[in-house]
C-alpha cells in the first residue's frame, strides 16, 4: 500500500467512528431516565386478619427536584385527574401510618386489616415541578386471610389424627402456630408446623380444636373432634 493509500484509509476510519459527544449524551440520557422510580420490598403480602401490615418501599428521582407531596393510593385508578389519597379515606385514615419521609423512604403501616383491605397499593410522589410526578404502579398486592382448622369429624380410639391450620395464601411472615382444645392452649404444641398430630387418640382428646399465630389476637373458628370407642367381641 502506498503512502497516499494509507492516508485515505486513515481518513475513512476516522469518519466511520461515531462522534464521542453524541455517545456521551446518549449515556447521560439513559441515566437520567433511570433516576425515576419506586421499589417495593414485597410485590405480594399475605397477612392474617386483624394483624398489622408493613409495606416497605423506597423511591428515587433526580436530585435537582424537590419533593412536594407523597401519598399512597389503591388499585390505582384516577378519579378525574387525580389519584385518591389513601390517608384521607375514612376507612383507612385511623389505621394508616406513614413511616417514610420526603427523601427516599415510602414505608407505611396498615393496622387491623380485614378481607376488605385486599387490594393493590401504590406509592405516588409529586415534585416542585407540576409536570414531574411519578406513581409506582407495580405496587403491593395485599391479601388478607383468616385461619381454618381442617380435621376429620370422627375418629376411633387408637387412631392417629392430623389436624391442619389452613390459610387461603402462604403467610408472608414466618409464623409460629398455637393450638387450642376447648379454648385452652396446648402449650406443648407450639411450633412452625401448621399441623397438629395426635397419635393413638383417646376419648380425652375429643373436643373443639382451634388454631392461632403466636403474637396475634385472631383465633380460628373451632372444629369439633369426636372420638368413639372401639368395641371388641370377646369370646368366652
Amino acid at each position: 500500500m502506498s503512502v497516499g493509500e494509507t492516508g485515505v484509509a486513515m481518513v475513512m476510519s476516522v469518519r466511520m467512528a461515531p462522534p464521542l459527544p453524541l455517545m456521551f449524551l446518549i449515556l447521560i440520557h439513559g441515566v437520567s431516565g433511570a433516576n425515576w422510580g419506586v421499589n417495593y420490598r414485597h410485590s405480594h403480602i399475605c397477612a392474617l386478619k386483624e394483624s398489622s401490615v408493613i409495606m416497605s418501599c423506597n423511591y428515587t428521582y433526580p436530585t435537582r427536584y424537590k419533593i412536594k407531596k407523597v401519598f399512597w393510593t389503591k388499585n390505582p385508578v384516577k378519579v378525574g385527574e387525580k389519584f385518591p389519597v389513601l390517608s384521607k379515606d375514612p376507612e383507612y385514615s385511623q389505621r394508616l401510618q406513614y413511616l417514610g419521609d420526603k427523601q427516599q423512604n415510602c414505608t407505611i403501616r396498615l393496622s387491623h386489616v380485614t378481607k376488605k383491605d385486599s387490594h393493590m397499593y401504590c406509592f405516588r410522589f409529586i415534585t416542585d415541578k407540576p409536570d414531574k410526578k411519578w406513581i409506582g404502579d407495580r405496587g403491593v398486592n395485599l391479601t388478607v386471610t383468616d385461619l381454618q382448622v381442617e380435621s376429620p369429624e370422627r375418629v376411633t380410639e387408637g387412631d392417629s389424627v392430623r389436624l391442619t391450620c389452613k390459610s387461603s395464601c402462604a403467610l408472608t411472615d414466618r409464623a409460629t402456630f398455637i393450638w387450642y382444645r376447648n379454648s385452652h392452649p396446648l402449650t406443648e404444641r407450639r411450633d412452625r408446623n401448621n399441623q397438629l398430630l395426635l397419635q393413638s387418640v383417646r376419648r380425652e382428646d375429643a373436643g373443639r380444636y382451634s388454631c392461632a399465630l403466636h403474637g396475634h389476637s385472631y383465633i380460628s373458628p373451632a372444629v369439633q373432634l369426636s372420638v368413639t370407642c372401639e368395641y371388641r367381641i370377646i369370646s368366652i
